[in-house]
């Protein structure tokens, strides 16, 4: 009947494809049937009822009246909002501890291991708890330490200078300058085969660079609330600060922690890219006549980075997934949110895949985004034909 090998190996993986699925059917349909006969609701009906609690922290406006879809939305945004930092900064804190790790000084090299040593040994629950405590046990309000004239912190949290703007114009700001960002890391990664694409793609991209700032500044200048500065610094009124931007305690020590960190982590991967380059390509640069710092920014950095994307993506993926941190100090992050709306609503199962399949679509995203970008800024190899 099946005439070659590759056509049973195709109906044989098709059966047993079906097997699995007709199984994870009938588990579903199981689970549904027990749960009738409990009394309990299944479905996502739920979504549209109003919570009735309220979270600590969000990025978008939220009452206790509106429905759960949103408060799942509040906590997806503060997600990715607190990944988008503490990935930031510690892989500016990697390559900072990366350069350290490989300088000839003895001093400096013995600081960048004790920094790798100390911080990727210590479980980063326990760091979580650390940074909270000291946040929470900074001083008040009235002694509140202010560093760089416009960093205030306080118990309260850490304030940080804001913009005056009138409402939703820093988020449109945002939205223009990232979707310009964006369009021009499109272009910058597309092929170009032929001689015009090579000279108009470039072009394009840093004309979307420079509209993403323009744009940016020019919706951030027209939105400024009128006879108020442009940037305000926290000022104490009565009790507490007001004006600027607080980052809460429970925030600042996620942000610090998973920084920390996860730069441990990324500055040996730094390292392990320093050391792939070939010392044949640095002295290259130097017969040139580049200084250190010019064959660090243009030879050695770029194509450490070459060689170790790939597990720079796996670092990214862990890290994005370490922000259900949030929990132990009541962030409200995705995790949370998910946590309370079970014991709220008792939608256990509804819940609990809805939370598995935000993790896999941002993981698989961020992913993605990391291996395009693998793809095209890989060396491509030569091969000679005889």
């Amino acid at each position: 009947m099946f005439q070659t090998r590759h056509q049973r190996a195709f109906w044989l993986q098709a059966a047993i494809g079906a097997a699995l699925i007709a199984a994870a059917l009938l588990l579903v349909r199981a689970i549904h049937i027990s749960l009738e006969a409990r009394g309990l609701s299944s479905g996502f009906a739920f979504l549209e009822r109003s919570t009735g609690w309220d979270v600590a922290f969000s990025l978008i406006p939220y009452t206790p009246a509106d429905p759960y879809w949103r408060v799942l939305l509040v906590g997806l945004l503060n997600t990715v909002f607190l990944g988008a930092i503490g990935l930031s900064l510690a892989t500016l804190i990697g390559i900072a501890v990366g350069i350290l790790r490989i300088s000839k000084n003895p001093v400096i090299a013995f600081l960048g291991t004790a920094y790798v040593e100390l911080l990727r040994n210590v479980p980063l629950i326990l760091q979580v708890f650390f940074w909270y405590a000291i946040f929470i046990h900074l001083p008040r309000p009235r002694e509140a330490v202010t560093v760089l004239e416009g960093i205030i912190l306080t118990s309260r949290g850490v304030f940080l200078p804001g913009l005056n703007l009138q409402p939703g114009i820093a988020l449109a700001a945002a939205a223009v300058f990232l979707g310009l960002l964006l369009a021009a890391l499109v272009l910058a990664l597309l092929p170009r085969p032929s001689i015009g694409a090579r000279i108009w793609l470039p072009r394009a991209v840093r004309a979307c660079l420079l509209g993403a700032v323009l744009g940016a500044g020019a919706l951030l200048w027209a939105g400024r609330m009128p006879e108020m500065p442009f940037i305000q610094v926290a000022y104490l009124k009565g009790l507490n600060f007001r004006g600027g931007i607080r980052l809460s305690p429970e925030l600042a020590a996620l942000i610090t922690a998973i920084a920390l960190y996860g730069g441990a982590f990324i500055g040996e991967i730094i390292r392990a890219g320093f050391l792939a380059v070939g010392h044949g390509q640095i002295e290259a640069a130097q017969a040139l006549g580049l200084g250190p710092w010019k064959v660090m920014a243009r030879v050695r950095l770029p194509l450490a980075l070459r060689s170790v994307l790939p597990t720079l993506t796996n670092q990214y993926v862990w890290l994005l997934k370490a922000t259900t941190m949030g929990i132990v100090v009541g962030f409200s992050d995705l995790f949370l949110v998910i946590s309370t709306a079970i014991n709220q609503s008792g939608q256990t199962l509804e819940l609990i895949g809805i939370l598995m399949a935000g993790f896999l679509i941002l993981n698989n995203a961020l992913a993605a985004a990391m291996n395009l970008v693998n793809r095209r800024i890989a060396l491509r190899g030569t091969q000679i034909r005889t």
